[in-house]
């Protein structure tokens, strides 16, 4: 099949694009990597008046410390390649570096972004379930309302929906930077390595002494959003970082869970329990070793 017809525009800069966004509103598309627009265009799911083709706006590229340090900043046009191989993501945004290796396959990959994987708000993926649980802050740009930041646990509304506005674009993303004493681990499960995530975990916490703190836990491809677990956070908290908390909270996290799809919901439970115990291990494991 082919895309219905639209109008083609490759500005220059940002404000150039900020203008035709509020000039077209939710008849704009934005184009970077296209890797899930243009499949959807093709097969008619999704349509534009106008394509914003933004790969000339040199100032959305790159990857950098923001100014105070606490945090990296990914701009829309960093590829997950680019993205998945940068020093700063391997050394300051553990969570990130190891989510990337599970980021669909190198076609993808190189040409794919990371702002428009949280742009696109796919339940399945893996960069929106990063971003809730480190709590990124999503940075949004019109020619209304200039720029705002809105964190990540904010953004995702429900399936593809999210509180970027129709003139808005998503210029970076601010990954707060990984603090002392702090773990990171995350896996999901695909019926082959790179394909949608049929679920997943993504986890960050404290451990001292082997003692848990702030368990930031979220699941992803078993709902419309990724879900960051109260339960699981209060469960942890000031525990004994060991296989048997691994089971309590697997436990808990997957009888609480709430599953979109009622045929399957009893093996769901089950693939989130072996994740979730799976992921604390590992992180566990990581802290044990004195290695964040």
């Amino acid at each position: 099949m082919k895309a219905p017809d639209f109008a083609y525009c490759c500005p220059d800069n940002v404000d150039d694009v900020c203008e035709l966004m509020a000039e077209y509103g939710s008849d704009a598309r934005v184009l970077a990597g296209g890797q899930s627009l243009v499949p959807a265009m093709n097969l008619r799911l999704s349509s534009a008046e106008l394509l914003i083709d933004i790969n000339r706006v040199s100032a959305l590229e790159g990857i950098k410390l923001t100014d105070d340090g606490q945090g990296v900043s990914v701009g829309a046009l960093a590829r997950h390649a680019q993205v998945a191989a940068s020093p700063l993501i391997r050394q300051h945004v553990s969570l990130v570096g190891k989510a990337m290796a599970y980021v669909a396959h190198p076609a993808v990959r190189n040409r794919g972004t990371t702002c428009g994987s949280l742009a696109l708000a796919d339940p399945s993926a893996e960069m929106p379930a990063c971003a809730v649980a480190l709590n990124a802050s999503l940075v949004l740009q019109s020619k209304k309302e200039g720029v705002r930041r809105v964190s990540a646990r904010e953004f995702f509304f429900g399936l593809y929906d999210t509180a970027r506005r129709d003139d808005e674009l998503l210029t970076n993303v601010i990954w707060p930077v990984d603090q002392p004493g702090y773990y990171t681990g995350f896996t999901e499960l695909s019926r082959r390595h790179g394909d949608f995530a049929i679920a997943g975990v993504a986890v960050r916490c404290a451990i001292n002494n082997g003692i848990v703190r702030d368990l930031d836990m979220v699941t992803f491809g078993v709902g419309p959003t990724p879900v960051l677990s109260a339960e699981a956070r209060d469960l942890a908290e000031a525990q004994e970082a060991n296989a048997a908390l691994a089971s309590s909270v697997a436990d808990k996290v997957s009888n609480q869970l709430e599953i979109d799809s009622i045929e399957h919901e009893q093996v769901r439970r089950e693939q989130v329990r072996a994740l979730i115990h799976r992921v604390l291990l590992g992180v566990f494991q990581e802290a044990a070793c004195g290695n964040s």
